[in-house]
C-alpha cells in the first residue's frame, strides 16, 4: 500500500512517521514527473518544493489557514495532498486542473497566483482582514529567493514592518528563477547559504551581548554600536531584521522535521517571521536537477530518457526566430544591447547573453525597473532591445508611458508568448498588449505573421524607427521558417525595410476581406481555401503587419473595395484593430459595411490547448469561415458547392 493511499484529508498527515513522510515525497515526486511528461508544466521549482508542502500541510489546516503561493510555480504537491490526487491525470489540461493556484477550484488554494512577487502583498491584506473582523487563523506566504528580490516583494516586507501583522513568510531559496538568479539579494542570500556555521552561534553572540554591562550614557551607545555591529557580522538574515521580521534559518528545505519543528516555533511570534529554507530545484529527478532551467516551464518529454518529445525538437520558434536575428544584427551594430527579466533563456537571448556579454543585461524579476532602464540606456545612443512575455508586460506599463512614450525614446519592447499561451491558462495569455499600448502616443506596434515578418520587424525597429517600438510574436512553432535561409555566419538574410503602416496583401479576391493581424494569418490561409473550394467565395487576406500605426491608405482601400470585412487578430477586442477598424471605416464615411470582428472575447481564456481554445472562442479558421458567410447576402453564394 502506498502512502498517498493514507491521506484521505490533510489532516492523516499528523499521522504519519518521518520515514513514512520520506516515501510520501518520493511518491508525490513520480506522480509528478510521470504527469508533467504527458501534460507538461512547471516540473523542477515543484520538485524542490514538496517537503515544503507536505511540512505545511502537517502543521496548519489549509482549508483554513491562508497560505498564498507565490507565483503558483510549486503548488502541484499542494493540490495532491488536498483532495486533488484523482484529478491530477488533468493538470493544465482543458476542464481540468489549472497548473497555478485558483480560488474557484479548491478551498485550499487561498489565492489565485501566475504572476510574481503578489504572496506577502496579498497574505499580508489577509492578516489585516483577519485582524479586523477578530478572527483567529493563521495567514502566510510562500515566497522563492527570485521573487523576493522584486519591488512589490520590499513594499510588501516594508508595509509588514510598519504593520507587525502576525505572518509567516517561507522564503524557499532554491537559487534560481526561469534564469539563474541576479543582483545584490541574490548575492546576500548566497552569503547566508555557505555561513551556516554562523547560526549555530547565533544564540550563544546574543545571549553574550546581552551580558555586556552598562556604565553610565556614553559607554551606554558605544556599548550599543558594539552590540549592532557583532550582529552584523556573525548574525544571518540582519535585513529581514532590521526590515522588522524575526528571522529563523537557514534550514534544510528537504528536512521535514526540521520544517516542522521550526514553523511550531514560529507559529508563537506575534509578529512577522520568515523562515529562511534552502531547496533544490529539481529535486529527485536527476535531469531537472542537472538543469533545473530546461524543466522550468517544459514542454512533453519521455519519461525513461527524459529527452523532449519529438514534435518539440521539430522546429524553430519564434523565441529562437527572434533569438537568432538580434544576434545576427549585434554583429553588424554594436550599439544594440538586450535587456530581460529573469528570463534570458525564455526569451531566446542564451546565445546573445554569451557572445555580447557587456552588452546583455539581466535585471532579475523587475520589469518596471528593466524598461527605465532601457530610458536611460536609449539616452546613451544604445538601441535597447527589452525582451520580455507579454503578460509580464503589464506590470511596467506605467514605466512605458512616462518614461519612455512620453519622452518618445528609441527602446524596442520584444513580446513573447502573446496571444493565447495553451496550458499555462489565464495568467499567462498575452491578451492585451495591443490594447495596452496602441492608445499611448508615439508608439509603433508591429504584429509579424511568421518567421521572415519577425526578422523584419526586429530589423526595422532597430534602424528605421527612433521611437519606441512594440514587436509581439507567439509562443510556438515559427510559420514560414526555411532552415535553409536560416541566419547564420555563412548566409547573409535580405532584410525588407518597412515604412511604419505598410500592410500587405496575402491573397487576392472581391467577394469580402479578411483583416489580419499578426499569426492569425496561417488561420485565415486555411478559411481562404476552405471557402474558395467549398463555396466559390473568393476572399481576399490584408496581413496589416502593424497593429499601429493603421494607415489612412489601408482605411480607403478597405472601404472603396470591400462590403463584407472580417477582422481577426489574437488580443482582446476590446482596444483591439478590428475595434479600430470599424470606427476608421465609420468617421471616413464608410458607415454601410457588414464587419465581423473575431479575437479574444471580454473575459479570461481558461487553459488548454492552443487548438483548441482557438475554436471554442471562434478565432480559427472554422470560425473565420463562419463569420465570411454570416456576413454574406442570403443567396449570395452561401450554398455550398456540390
Amino acid at each position: 500500500m502506498s502512502i498517498l493511499e493514507k491521506i484521505s484529508v490533510p489532516a492523516d498527515l499528523k499521522k504519519l512517521s518521518y520515514p513514512e513522510i520520506d516515501r510520501l515525497c518520493s511518491e508525490i515526486r513520480n506522480i509528478m514527473v510521470e504527469v508533467v511528461s504527458k501534460n507538461g508544466g512547471h516540473l523542477a521549482s515543484n520538485l524542490g518544493a514538496v517537503e515544503l508542502s507536505v511540512a505545511l500541510h502537517r502543521v496548519f489546516d489549509l482549508s483554513r489557514d491562508r497560505f498564498v503561493f507565490d507565483v503558483g510555480h510549486q503548488c502541484y504537491a499542494h493540490k495532491i495532498l488536498s483532495g486533488r490526487l484523482n484529478k491530477i491525470e488533468t493538470l493544465r489540461q482543458y476542464g481540468g486542473l489549472s497548473g497555478f493556484p485558483k480560488l474557484n477550484e479548491s478551498v485550499y488554494d487561498a489565492f489565485g497566483t501566475g504572476h510574481s512577487s503578489t504572496s506577502i502583498s496579498a497574505a499580508a491584506g489577509y492578516a489585516a482582514g483577519r485582524d479586523l473582523n477578530g478572527d483567529n487563523y493563521y495567514v502566510g506566504a510562500i515566497i522563492g529567493d527570485a521573487s523576493l528580490s522584486t519591488g512589490m516583494a520590499f513594499e510588501a516586507l516594508n508595509h509588514l514592518g510598519h504593520t507587525k501583522s502576525k505572518l509567516m513568510i517561507i522564503l524557499n531559496d532554491n537559487e534560481m528563477a526561469i534564469s539563474p538568479n541576479v543582483g545584490a539579494l541574490a548575492v546576500y542570500l548566497e552569503k547566508i547559504r555557505v555561513g551556516w556555521v554562523y547560526n549555530k552561534v547565533k544564540e550563544d553572540i546574543e545571549a553574550l551581548l546581552k551580558m555586556i554591562p552598562v556604565f553610565g550614557s556614553n559607554v551606554a551607545k558605544f556599548v550599543e554600536r558594539v552590540k549592532s555591529s557583532l550582529k552584523y557580522l556573525v548574525v544571518p538574515g540582519m535585513i529581514f531584521e532590521e526590515l522588522g521580521l524575526k528571522y529563523l534559518g537557514p534550514i534544510d528545505g528537504h528536512n521535514v522535521e526540521q520544517i516542522v519543528t521550526t514553523i511550531e516555533n514560529a507559529k508563537d511570534f506575534d509578529g512577522p517571521v520568515i523562515i529562511h529554507a534552502i531547496t533544490k530545484k529539481g529535486k529527485g529527478y536527476s535531469p531537472a536537477e542537472a538543469a533545473p532551467e530546461k524543466y522550468h516551464s517544459g514542454g512533453l518529454f519521455c519519461l525513461e530518457t527524459a529527452a523532449p518529445s519529438k514534435a518539440v525538437c521539430e522546429n524553430k520558434t519564434y523565441t529562437d526566430i527572434f533569438g537568432d536575428t538580434i544576434m545576427d544584427l549585434a554583429s553588424k551594430e554594436n550599439k544594440i544591447v538586450c535587456i530581460t527579466a529573469a528570463m534570458c533563456d525564455g526569451t531566446g537571448l542564451s546565445g546573445f547573453a554569451l557572445k555580447y556579454k557587456t552588452r546583455f543585461f539581466d535585471v532579475g524579476i523587475c520589469e518596471q525597473h528593466a524598461l527605465t532602464f532601457a530610458a536611460g540606456l536609449s539616452l546613451t545612443c544604445q538601441i535597447p532591445f527589452v525582451a520580455l512575455y507579454s503578460t509580464f508586460s503589464q506590470r511596467a506599463l506605467d514605466q512605458f508611458i512616462h518614461d519612455i512614450a512620453l519622452q518618445n525614446l528609441h527602446v524596442v519592447l520584444c513580446l513573447d508568448r502573446a496571444g493565447l499561451v495553451g496550458e499555462d491558462g489565464p495568467t499567462h495569455h498575452g491578451a492585451f498588449d495591443i490594447s495596452m499600448f496602441k492608445m499611448v502616443p508615439n508608439v509603433i506596434i508591429m504584429a509579424p505573421s511568421d518567421a521572415h515578418e519577425l526578422k523584419n520587424a526586429v530589423y526595422n525597429a532597430a534602424y528605421n524607427y527612433k521611437c519606441p517600438v512594440v514587436i509581439r510574436y507567439p509562443k510556438g512553432k515559427a510559420e514560414n521558417f526555411n532552415p535553409q535561409k536560416s541566419l547564420s555566419e555563412d548566409c547573409c538574410y535580405e532584410y525588407e525595410t518597412l515604412k511604419p503602416g505598410q500592410y500587405n496583401i496575402a491573397a487576392r479576391g472581391g467577394d469580402a476581406l479578411l483583416v489580419s493581424c499578426g499569426t492569425a494569418l496561417g488561420e485565415c490561409k486555411i478559411a481562404h481555401c476552405e471557402l474558395s473550394e467549398k463555396y466559390s467565395i473568393s476572399c481576399e487576406i490584408i496581413d496589416i503587419r502593424f497593429a499601429k500605426p493603421i494607415s489612412n491608405e489601408l482605411i480607403i482601400e478597405i472601404g472603396e473595395r470591400f462590403e463584407h470585412i472580417v477582422c481577426i487578430e489574437e488580443n482582446s477586442l476590446k482596444g483591439g484593430v478590428g475595434e479600430e477598424i470599424t470606427a476608421r471605416l465609420y468617421e471616413a464615411g464608410y458607415n454601410s459595411k457588414k464587419v465581423k470582428l473575431l479575437g479574444l472575447p471580454d473575459r479570461f481564456v481558461e487553459h488548454g490547448p492552443n487548438s483548441k481554445l482557438r475554436g471554442i472562442i471562434k478565432i480559427d479558421a472554422a470560425a473565420i469561415t463562419e463569420a465570411v458567410l454570416s456576413i454574406l447576402k442570403p443567396g449570395e453564394k452561401c450554398q455550398k458547392k456540390e
